[in-house]
This record gives structure tokens, sequence and C-alpha cells, in this order.
């Protein structure tokens, strides 16, 4: 009787742990087992990459992943751990705090003989003081450290921890990778869906990987849905990921690494004048939730810096963008960010003001501060004057073309040397002509002195 008991016991426990199995998140059960096992990261672990070398000698240190989410920092932890044999400790910076920290070191202290390995997820969420509790023991080497972020560690994780890290870029994983693992989890009667017994075409496939944007748990949660939101042997076909394509959320953090580079990106567009590649990123940040009044003030400073005087007027077109954002607002100011974006993307580019305005300050923080010439300064006044203010000054419009000839520097300096695109030509042009005529005018002003 006993032992019918225990039988039971034991089927009934096998029962629950299955149960539980199944009710994990199939991204979960699919995680990576082994090295091999991860896609769309060969920089990182294919043939004769640093980090596989460094596992497979069980010689390294401490490791930071840096990547978008979705892309496997979490697995290849895991991975790591399970292929070098270590104690796998894993903590959440946001819900973890110093004394969870100090228990989990004292205990890594106190086995000595076992590696630990400290899987800190979302590390830039420690701050300064949490991250130097770390160094001792990193610098011990009582723990093996494995930072996961989505943020530039250069911004986030301390100088001192980073310094004593490999540091790992991970990359959003690629929609052939991400096909190829869903194909699986559909089949997998283990670890995926194959109890469902459904099939799918390669189109579902596709949709999926092209909108998880790199994101490969995204893509495994939205298959399990797909999956369990049908019959048992249901074919899934283009019209059941119909709806998840209309949700598509475009992956973009306002705050962080991704404003910086998108911006960074539609910068160089503009510059470059390319009008499709400077709206995509334009408007992929305005889906991503950026403010529209930052893209606009943006374009009103490109405006200057790398269109100038090659077109004055890209500047009045930005300006005004920028007030439609201010007074209109989304999503009717979309039309004159579109309006501003092509028109400054196809106008003419000069740097000619930028340039200026470089050498100028450079002039002002490197060289003698020069004195406003007496024959510049105020005259407004009987003490002015008297003093001799403004007794020389030539007025501009008493001369043909409105030259005088005169200097209006002690030292002469020049900053501005214009452009030869769009309207500068005509400005160089101009320019040429009036530096002639000074020399020829202060010439003959000698000659009549003489």
């Amino acid at each position: 009787m006993s032992s019918d008991l225990n039988q039971a016991g034991f089927f009934e426990a096998e029962e629950s742990a299955a149960s539980a199995h199944v009710k994990r998140p199939l991204a979960v059960r699919m995680r990576p087992r082994a090295l091999s096992e991860i896609l769309g990261q060969s920089h990182v672990v294919g043939d004769g990459c640093l980090l596989p070398r460094l596992i497979q000698a069980d010689n390294f240190g401490s490791l930071i992943f840096y990547g978008p989410p979705g892309c496997g920092k979490t697995s290849m932890a895991e991975v790591i751990a399970e292929e070098t044999k270590s104690k796998f400790v894993r903590i959440n910076a946001v819900l973890s705090n110093v004394a969870e920290m100090r228990d989990i070191l004292r205990m890594a202290r106190y086995e000595s003989d076992k590696d630990t390995i400290l899987f800190i997820d979302e590390i830039h969420r420690f701050n300064k003081s949490q991250q130097d509790l770390l160094l001792p023991d990193v610098e011990a080497g009582n723990i093996r450290l494995i930072g996961a972020t989505t943020h530039n560690p250069g911004f986030y994780v301390n100088a001192p921890l980073l310094s004593r890290s490999h540091l790992f870029r991970l990359e959003p994983v690629a929609a052939e990778a991400i096909r190829d693992v869903l194909q699986r989890a559909l089949e997998d009667a283990e670890r995926g869906l194959g109890a469902q017994r459904c099939t799918a075409d390669a189109a579902v496939f596709q949709a999926i990987a092209d909108f998880s944007s790199g994101d490969l748990r995204r893509a495994l949660n939205a298959l399990e849905t797909l999956v369990l939101s049908q019959p048992v042997g249901a074919h899934l076909d283009s019209d059941a990921v119909e709806v998840f394509a209309r949700e598509r959320q475009i992956r973009y953090d306002r705050n962080e690494d991704e404003h910086y580079d998108h911006a960074s990106a539609m910068i160089k567009s503009l510059r470059g004048s390319d009008p499709d590649a400077a709206l995509y990123w334009t408007f992929k940040m305005l889906q991503g939730g950026e403010d529209p009044r930052f893209l606009a003030r943006r374009l009103v400073i490109l405006a200057s810096e790398d269109i100038g005087l090659a077109n004055s007027h890209a500047l009045t077109v930005a300006v005004a963008a920028f007030e439609a954002c201010e007074k209109v607002g989304l999503p009717e100011c979309e039309y004159a960010l579109a309006h501003a974006v092509l028109y400054l993307a196809t106008s003419p580019k000069s740097n000619s003001v930028t340039r200026a305005l470089g050498a100028v300050k450079k002039s002002l923080r490197d060289e003698p501060v020069q004195q406003v010439p007496i024959w510049l300064r105020d005259a407004h006044t009987k003490t002015n004057k008297a003093l001799g203010h403004g007794a020389d000054y030539r007025y501009s419009h008493d001369f043909p073309q409105g030259v005088s000839g005169q200097d209006y520097m002690l030292d002469t300096l020049t900053f501005y040397e214009p452009g030869t695109a769009g309207a500068e030509a005509a400005t160089a042009q101009r320019m040429e002509q009036l530096k002639k005529l000074k020399v020829e005018l202060q010439k003959r002003e000698r000659e009549a002195r003489d």
C-alpha cells in the first residue's frame, strides 16, 4: 500500500513538473542550451571569435552584453554557466537591493570551491554605489559578473567595472534566424508547440519576423499566442498574423541610445541630400514616440549648420516647421515636418557658417583680443566726440557700391570663406569683387597721401 502511495506521489510530482514546464512562456522554453544553438550573433559566437575561446578554456572574468531587447543576452549568460558548469545566480537590477547583493557576495566567498556566475539583468539600473559594491569580489575573482543592458555601458557602467570586463555588443536577430527558430518552435514537441499539431505557411514566419524587428522573444510570444488561439491541428496562414501586423510597434527608446543613433541618422541623411532616408528616420522616430519639437529643433540647427547661405530660405522653412509643431501639434504638424525635411534634404549644402563660427570662436579663445578701432566707436555724446570717437568713420553709402575701403578691425582677420553651392556661389563672386575693390581703394588712398 505504501509502495502504491509513493508511486502515485512520484507520478503526481512528475505530472506537476511537466505542467509547470508547459506553462512557462515559449520564449523561455526555447532558450538555447548550448553556444552552438545561439542564432543571429555570429560576430560574437561564430568560429574564431573571442567569446567561444574564452568559454572553451573556462578562462574569463567579467562580461557585459549590450544590445536591444530579445537579442539573447540572458540566453547567452545561461549557456555560459551551463558550459562552464558554474553556479548561476540571476538578479534583476530593478528588483534587487544592497542587502541581497551582500548576501550573494558573501555566499560566493563562502563557496569559494565553486565558480559563481552572477548575472545582473538591466545592470544600468544599478547606481554608482551598487556597482562599486561589486568591485572587490570581481577583482578577487569570487564571482564572475555577467551584466546585461540595453543602454550604452559607457554612460551607465562605472569606468572601474567596465575596465575589468569584456564588452560584447549584440545585434538585433536577423529575420532569417527568427524564421528558423519559429519553425523549430512550432514543430518541437518537447519544448515547443508540437503538441498543438499546427502547421503554418512560410509567409507567417516571415511576417512575424518582420514585425518583431529583431526581437526574438517578441516573435516567439507572437507565435505562441497565434497557435494557442487556434484549435489543435489548425493551419496558420497570412490572415492569422494580420492582427499582429496591424498592431506593430516600432522599437525606439526616446531617452537613450536609440534616440541618439536615430537623430544622428536623420541629420546625416539630411546633410547627405538623401530625402528618402531623412524622411524614413524622422518618421520612425516620430512613430516611436519622439517629441516632434525635438525633431523640428534639429531641423532649425541643420538649416544654418549644413545649408546656411547656400539657401537661406531653409532656415525660414525650418523655423516655420518648429512653430507648426508648437502651435498645431500632432498629427497635423507631420505635414510641416515632412515639408521641412524634404526641403532641407534637397537644398544645396554649405557649411561656411559652421566654419566661420568655429574660426571666430577659436580666434577669441586663442588669440589676443582686439579693441574696437577708434573710428568705429560710438560718438553720440560730447565726451565721446571730444575723445575722437568716430572721427574718421566713412559712411559706406557715400561711396560707389557701398564700399569705402575702410578696415573694421585693427588687425584684419578672415573667418568667412564662401562656399560654391546654391545661392552662395553668387555671394562668393560678390565677396571676391568687393575684396578687389577694397584693395584698389586703399591703394588710391595711400597714393593720395604720398
